[in-house]
């Protein structure tokens, strides 16, 4: 991830955060990302139930109603990107394509004056957490410049997600350094050994890691390489506070 670009979308998400007199959130994130991506509208689901996602905050009307237009018809970029763990990329959905793949949720954009539609899965290794969806008035793809500020702006989704589930809130300097660690292959590992450890889904291991970084003053890189030793095991999940208890196992010298 390039670290200036980082910065500058987080700076953007910031903004629009202190606009409101509140700390950044999701609602925060796809305004930003909409406006950077000179959208309709930017719309974020969640996973629940296996693999079922569900619109949960969006920029605008149009947004949700292309998102509520998605759930209700089962059909869309979305619901593909959610299914196939990849990016989908629709840049007419007039197009022959697009009417073939989604024949009802084309149509319906269509009417509604949107000319493309892009979906970004939400998430990282076995952690799924949702997609965020951009929608565009005029036809065509991305540049290449926007589509790499889009793949951002889903990482800092995958971020503020964990950080709600586990309620906790950090500041922009932080959340910056969370998104690149959030894709290093030892905290993807160490979510794995907590979930096996607490029966737990991936993606609540990898917010409970997060959520102890946050409340011990660690680096989330240092809670997994305490995790993958064995000196740290985490317990409990206090999510009223944000905190979490650990049970550390400290191994001596012979």
């Amino acid at each position: 991830m390039d670290l200036d670009r980082s910065a500058r979308v987080w700076g953007a998400i910031k903004t629009a955060a202190h606009d409101d007199g509140t700390s950044p959130t999701l609602l925060h994130a796809v305004r930003a990302c909409a406006a950077a991506l000179t959208a309709v509208g930017a719309g974020v689901a969640l996973t629940r139930n296996g693999g079922l996602w569900e619109p949960l905050v969006a920029s605008s009307p149009e947004a949700t109603e292309l998102d509520e237009l998605q759930f209700t018809l089962g059909e869309g970029p979305s619901d593909d990107a959610v299914a196939n763990g990849t990016p989908v990329l629709e840049s007419d959905l007039s197009g022959f394509g697009a009417g073939r793949r989604w024949p009802a949720f084309a149509a319906g954009a269509t009417e509604r004056d949107v000319g493309a539609a892009f979906a970004f899965p939400v998430g990282v290794g076995a952690a799924r957490v949702g997609v965020l969806t951009v929608y565009r008035r005029e036809r065509g793809p991305l540049s290449a410049e926007l589509l790499q500020d889009a793949l951002v702006y889903a990482d800092a989704v995958l971020v503020l997600a964990l950080d709600d589930r586990s309620g906790i809130s950090t500041d922009a300097d932080q959340l910056i350094a969370a998104a690149f660690s959030a894709r290093r292959a030892e905290v993807h590992q160490a979510a794995g050994v907590v979930a096996a450890q607490l029966a737990i889904s991936v993606t609540d291991a990898l917010a409970r890691l997060r959520a102890h970084a946050y409340s011990s003053g660690l680096s989330l890189q240092e809670v997994a390489a305490e995790t993958m030793a064995g000196h740290l095991r985490l317990e409990t999940d206090e999510r009223e506070t944000g905190s979490q208890h650990a049970e550390l196992d400290q191994e001596e010298d012979s």
